[in-house]
């Protein structure tokens, strides 16, 4: 898995449907209708997101990359 920032990470999701519901904060905040989670992207500048925390998000947004 390559290294992502949070920008990125928000740019992909709303490529797949997700939908920014609020900002709070330094996070993002996405929706997807048919979906019961709700996704807290953290956008931190231009920094990394940390590996962990990069795959946990995308397993959870059904994401590939």
């Amino acid at each position: 898995m390559k290294p992502i920032t949070g920008t990125e990470l928000c740019r992909l999701l709303e490529l797949n449907g997700w939908m920014l519901q609020r900002i709070a904060g330094s996070h993002h905040i996405y929706a997807k209708s048919g979906e019961r989670k709700v996704l807290s992207i953290p956008v931190h500048g231009n920094r990394d997101l940390k590996l962990g925390l990069a795959s946990r998000l995308a397993r959870d947004a059904n994401l590939k990359w």
